[in-house]
């Protein structure tokens, strides 16, 4: 039996929290709850594709996060010429020595950003399945484990189709959330436009948590407790994603485990060791709203706006 989580150990949850949505707020303005989605996906170990428009922060944030909590950053810029090599790393031979040697690709870090995902083509963007869900990468048959922690946040620009592949929806189903940054309010953009480089700031950024830290949190959360009622609450939306006539397709089963475990994380977070029916209703839309088949919805902000009524039509467990 998992021992129950005490308080002590909850509030080491809301002080990795409070550590880096602060450090990352100083390059980042305004965007403390994107910050806390990512952070949440990186605990559960997802991954995270961020559809919005250029300019709106996305790689500043990236690179916060990764000094964040001392992690190695790389970014990919995929184009319709970036080959599956040019991310896993290929064997080349030396001719010094007289033997082959391997050549690591940037997927060999621990947070990848890979820029305009739906511009590579379908090959390219396949060769990155293996990574994102086993964290290991095979060059000519042979297996190589990747860096621990690794995350992948992938963006597209959803309103530009020209020339781009579209993700296929098994792959955009291994996508923990899907989050958007948007414009910032117009004090904090104010602010950013008039203070110095978001570069010099970025570059006086230390790391706030340690990998030990880090570590502990990513084995401990799932000691947070779901209670039946909430766990039932769940399903309740996903098995109505399944059921709902404007739908193609509902919820994966994958999609339902993330959204108990991002649950979890904001559970803890929160400085509670039991999970509530707001903590559900609150991350429905990041964590399902991708995985759902559109049908004829077309746009998935129509898809969003469904499931959003869909979740408030369904009766909250009581607490």
């Amino acid at each position: 039996m998992i021992p129950l989580m005490d308080n002590q150990e909850i509030q080491r949850f809301a002080r990795f929290r409070r550590q880096v949505i602060e450090n990352c707020s100083k390059v980042i303005l305004g965007k403390e709850q994107a910050i806390s989605n990512l952070l949440t996906t990186f605990l559960c170990s997802g991954h995270i594709l961020l559809e919005d428009l250029p300019g709106t922060g996305k790689t500043m944030l990236l690179k916060a996060f990764a000094r964040s909590i001392g992690g190695d950053f790389k970014r990919i810029q995929f184009t319709p010429d970036l080959l599956p090599s040019d991310l896993t790393g290929i064997n080349f031979y030396n001719q010094k020595t007289g033997n082959f040697e391997f050549r690591p690709g940037p997927l060999f870090t621990n947070i990848v950003l890979a820029d305009e995902i739906n511009r590579a083509t379908p090959r390219t963007q396949s060769s990155l399945l293996e990574a994102m869900e086993e964290r290991q990468i095979t060059v000519d048959g042979q297996t190589r484990l990747l860096a621990q922690p690794f995350m992948v946040m992938a963006t597209q620009n959803p309103i530009e189709s020209y020339g781009t592949f579209p993700l296929p929806e098994a792959q955009v189903d291994r996508f923990f959330m899907r989050l958007s940054l948007g414009y910032m309010e117009r004090a904090d953009e104010l602010t950013v436009i008039s203070r110095r480089d978001s570069q010099d700031i970025l570059g006086d950024l230390d790391k706030v948590v340690t990998a030990e830290e880090t570590a502990w949190l990513k084995e401990n959360y799932r000691r947070i407790t779901v209670s039946p009622d909430v766990a039932n609450y769940l399903m309740d939306i996903v098995d109505q994603t399944r059921q709902d006539s404007r739908f193609a397709a509902g919820v994966s089963t994958r999609g339902a485990l993330a959204l108990y475990k991002a649950a979890q994380v904001t559970a803890a977070f929160a400085g509670r060791s039991f999970v509530a029916p707001e903590d559900i209703r609150q991350l429905a839309p990041q964590v399902l709203a991708h995985r759902i088949l559109a049908g004829n919805l077309g746009h998935s902000s129509a898809v969003l706006d469904c499931l959003e009524e869909l979740i408030r039509q369904i009766p909250v467990p009581m607490e």
